[in-house]
């Protein structure tokens, strides 16, 4: 399956690439630092799944969720954020996203969320 990161902090891109690398099946296919880059980019990959922040330098990750909703419903987002708060998580669930992580302590719950997508 094709991912397509959204972050732009080049730090955690290659914290979450290295995820990736880790999961048989996955394939990083491009990654973005502002909204409308991102939706450019994960319609052009035809990514399967993306890994979105919510913060970017343009835009945001619900100007993205949104996009996807209308563009590409059936893409498995999946947040990674600073912003883990109940009101954005539930914010981003009604937006189509599939799990909601918080950078600071669940990278390791984000790995099995993906693993569990990538299972043959």
């Amino acid at each position: 399956m094709k991912v397509f990161l959204v972050e732009d902090s080049p730090l955690l891109r290659e914290r979450v690439q290295a995820i990736l690398e880790s999961i048989p099946g996955a394939e990083a296919v491009g990654h973005a630092g502002s909204a409308q880059a991102a939706i450019q980019g994960i319609a052009n990959t035809h990514a399967d799944v993306v890994v979105l922040d919510i913060q970017l330098e343009q835009g945001n990750g619900f100007d993205v969720l949104r996009a996807l909703q209308k563009s590409a419903p059936g893409v498995q987002t999946y947040v990674l954020t600073n912003f883990a708060n109940e009101a954005y998580r539930r914010k981003a669930e009604s937006l189509g996203a599939r799990g909601f992580f918080d950078k600071s302590n669940e990278f390791d719950r984000l790995r099995q969320a993906l693993v569990g997508i990538f299972r043959p």
